[in-house]
C-alpha cells in the first residue's frame, strides 16, 4: 500500500510526562528502533524529536517532549515550551506516568493544565514489570478521575509489554490522510543532531553523578568523505572549568571512551564508517547562548 491511497491515514501522538517517565524509552518502542537517545538521569531529552511509527496503513508521528517540570532557568523554559508546543492539535495526547516514582509535585499541575486542554488523552502508567498490581490500579483509579481521559493502558516501555496493543489501538484514532514522510524514515532529526545526542548520551551514562546536567554537546562538522564514511566533530560544552578534567579524563581515557561508544553506535546507525573527534569547551553562560539553542534544537525563550 502506498502513502497515496485514500484509506490511508496519518495523526500526531504528543508523549507527555514527568521528566525521567520513560517517554523516549517508549517513542523507540513504538517506532521499533532507537530515534531518542535514553538515560537514567531526569530531564534527558531537551528539544522536541519526531519519531516516526508505522501500524499497518496507519504513519504516527509521535513527538518525544521533554519532562514538564517547574522551569528556573532559560534551558529549563526552552524545554518545557518545547514539550507544550509537542501537545498543540495533537490527534492523542499520552500522558505517561511512572507509578513508582510518580514526581507527584511535576505530575498534579500537569493533570490540571491537560484537563483544559482539548486534544483526546490517554493516560498510560508505565512499569508493570515492577509495579505491584493493587497499588497500579489504584493509582489509575484516581488519576481517571482528575483527568479527561479517553483510555487507560498499562505498559512497560522497556521490556515492550502492552505496547503492540496500544499501538494498534492509536492507529485505529489516527485520521484519514496522506501519509508525511517516507515509509523508511524513522526520524525527523537530521543526522547532524542525532550524532550530537549520541554523544550526550554518552556523557551521562559513562560520567552517571558526576558531570551535572548543565552539559551539551555542541555539533561543529558533519560531512561524507570522497571513501563515503562520515567525518564528525562536536564541542562539548561544560559551565566550570572544574568539569573539563571529568570529561576528559586521566590522560584522556574518559573523552576516547565516550568517543569510541558514540562511534560505534552511530556507524551502526547511519551504516557507514564514523569518524568522530570531540573537544572539550568551558563556557560558564552556555545556557545564555542563543546560537548553541538553536543548533541543539531548541527555540530562544527570554
Amino acid at each position: 500500500m502506498t502513502n497515496e491511497t485514500a484509506s490511508t491515514r496519518c495523526g500526531v501522538v504528543a508523549v507527555l510526562g514527568a521528566p525521567n517517565a520513560g517517554k523516549s524509552t517508549l517513542v523507540n518502542q513504538l517506532v521499533g528502533q532507537k530515534v531518542a537517545i535514553t538515560s537514567a538521569k531526569a530531564q534527558t531529552t531537551r528539544a522536541r524529536m519526531l519519531g516516526i511509527a508505522l501500524h499497518g496503513d496507519t504513519q504516527m508521528i509521535l513527538v518525544d517532549t521533554p519532562g514538564i517540570f517547574a522551569p528556573r532557568r532559560r534551558l529549563d523554559r526552552a524545554m518545557v515550551s518545547a514539550a507544550w508546543e509537542g501537545a498543540e492539535a495533537a490527534d492523542a495526547v499520552l500522558l505517561l506516568v511512572d507509578p513508582i516514582k510518580q514526581r507527584r509535585h511535576e505530575l498534579e499541575p500537569l493533570l490540571e493544565t491537560l484537563a483544559n486542554r482539548p486534544e483526546r488523552k490517554i493516560l498510560v502508567l508505565n512499569k508493570v514489570d515492577k509495579a505491584k498490581k493493587e497499588p497500579l490500579l489504584a493509582l489509575a483509579q484516581e488519576l481517571s478521575a482528575k483527568g479527561d481521559f479517553a483510555e487507560v493502558y498499562f505498559i512497560s516501555a522497556l521490556t515492550g509489554d502492552g505496547v503492540p496493543e496500544m499501538k494498534a489501538a492509536l492507529a485505529e484514532l489516527m485520521p484519514e490522510g496522506v501519509w508525511h514522510y517516507p515509509e523508511d524514515q524513522v526520524s525527523d532529526a537530521s543526522e547532524r543532531l542525532l550524532a550530537a545526542e549520541i554523544t550526550r548520551e554518552q556523557l551521562y551514562q559513562q560520567l552517571h553523578e558526576e558531570l551535572p546536567y548543565d552539559s551539551a554537546v555542541r555539533p561543529e562538522l558533519y560531512q561524507q568523505r570522497p571513501d563515503g564514511s562520515i567525518e564528525i566533530h562536536q564541542q562539548i560544552v561544560v559551565g566550570r572549568e572544574s568539569q573539563r578534567p571529568i570529561v576528559l579524563g586521566k590522560g584522556g581515557n574518559r573523552i576516547k571512551m565516550i568517543g569510541e561508544a558514540a562511534r560505534t553506535e552511530l556507524a551502526e546507525i547511519l551504516g557507514v564508517k564514523v569518524h568522530l573527534f570531540l573537544h572539550v569547551k568551558v563556557n560558564e553562560n552556555w545556557a545564555d547562548d542563543k546560537e548553541l539553542f538553536e543548533e541543539i534544537g531548541l527555540d530562544w525563550v527570554k
